[in-house]
């Protein structure tokens, strides 16, 4: 018996179209969900922190005390009134070139008050009296050389009699003295006659001073050297006093710097330390430090603080046609070098901050920082010398704020 056959139909393995949209969509939303997980996972993680770094340097480094000076005539005069008396209008002008010998100021005698008729009279009376004085005084030296003349002839007499034993020895001494008391009077009245000489000729002299169109004297203020005018201290013509000051002048071609510095600062700048002057118009200027003068004064501060100061006073080195435009006064600013060493590790100062007891520094290593402990050495205004725990060409982290931390990541500007 034939067993009955059965058919079998074999199944497609293609998908429906509608089964393969279901995939699609499905592979679409895993995607997004994937998107939407890794916006989160970045968006949670900490954005790094920008910083501003510098470079670990190995180089020259100076220490310097920087402070405002200002430049000074070297050698400078300051030419005074000789006497009292009407100084005539002073021409020269400040920049004006002197030789040595030129006039700069003249000086008259004051004029005499205002006399009366009385006063006149006076006056014309003082010179009778004096001139009668003066003739007192002659004939008191006319009978004081007779005087002595016949105590002369008493005393020669005398000394001849005692050597025969005509006269006592004290009757010979006496004799004696009366010849030098007479001499005596006789250079006393001369010295009166002089005296009456005097008086009689500035009695005359003052009477004629009274008269009109009297010609006056006058003094001449003459410079002691070549230079220039630097100051005009009295313009116009008017009454002077002893000892007020005229005229300035000095040589603008021998100019210093001085400048006041704290006395801490001081005891560290050595002499003949090299110096900058800066800031006065034209190119820097070498210099060097001539002397730290011994003796300080007091300034108070413009924060009010009373400080102890001390003025130090510095060469140019330079040729003066690079500072010619330069004058008495004129301010500048200088930097004098107290330290200075080659080849030596440095960072600026905002670099280091304290820890503790220590300073340390934030080393940038890769985009993450770490936190160094360091020695530090000198300092300058800007920079500060590493002894310990950085090396050249390594980049710190300038003004670190307190979100700067061990091992955060950081960019860099």
């Amino acid at each position: 018996m034939t067993a009955p056959s059965k058919t079998v139909s074999a199944k497609s393995s293609t998908p429906k179209p509608a089964s393969r949209a279901k995939v699609v969509r499905k592979i679409v939303w895993v995607a997004a969900a994937l998107a939407v997980v890794g916006a989160v996972v970045v968006a949670s993680r900490p954005k790094p922190l920008t910083v501003e770094t510098a470079a670990v340097r190995a180089g020259v480094m100076r220490v310097t005390v920087d402070e405002v000076g200002k430049t000074r005539v070297r050698d400078r005069y300051v030419i005074s009134a000789p006497l009292a008396g009407n100084v005539a209008r002073i021409e020269l002008e400040p920049g004006d070139t002197i030789k040595p010998g030129a006039v700069l100021a003249r000086i008259a005698p004051m004029d005499a008050p205002m006399l009366d008729a009385r006063t006149r009279a006076q006056s014309e009376a003082r010179v009778l009296q004096a001139g009668a004085a003066q003739n007192q005084a002659r004939a008191a030296v006319t009978r004081a050389e007779l005087a002595r003349e016949d105590a002369k002839r008493d005393a020669e007499q005398s000394r001849k009699l005692a050597k025969g034993g005509s006269i006592s020895a004290e009757a010979l001494d006496n004799a004696v003295l009366a010849e030098r008391m007479r001499d005596a009077e006789l250079a006393s009245a001369k010295f009166a006659a002089q005296m009456a000489d005097y008086e009689a000729r500035q009695a005359a002299a003052m009477l004629a001073r009274l008269a009109p169109g009297a010609a006056k004297e006058h003094v001449e203020v003459k410079s002691p050297i070549e230079g220039r005018v630097l100051r005009v201290l009295v313009e116009s013509a008017g009454v002077v006093q002893p000892g007020t000051p005229l005229v300035e002048i000095g040589d603008p071609g021998a100019l210093e710097v001085v400048t006041d510095v704290l006395t801490a600062d001081a005891v560290t700048i050595p002499q003949r330390a090299p110096a900058t002057v800066e800031r006065w118009g034209g190119p820097p200027l070498k210099s060097n430090v001539r002397l730290v003068e011994p003796a300080a004064f007091s300034r108070v501060s413009a924060l009010g603080v009373e400080e102890q100061r001390v003025h130090v006073v510095l060469d140019l080195d330079e040729p003066h046609e690079l500072w010619s435009r330069l004058g008495d006064a004129f301010r500048v600013e200088v930097k004098i070098v107290t330290w200075e060493g080659a080849d030596v590790v440095h960072v600026p100062s905002s670099a280091v901050f304290r820890r503790g007891e220590r300073w340390a520094a934030f080393v940038v290593e890769g985009d993450r920082v770490s936190l160094r402990e360091v020695d530090t050495g000198r300092r300058n205004g800007s920079e500060v010398e590493i002894v310990r725990g950085l090396s050249a060409g390594q980049r710190v982290v300038v003004h670190p704020s307190d979100r700067v931390t061990e091992g955060a990541r950081v960019s860099t500007l």
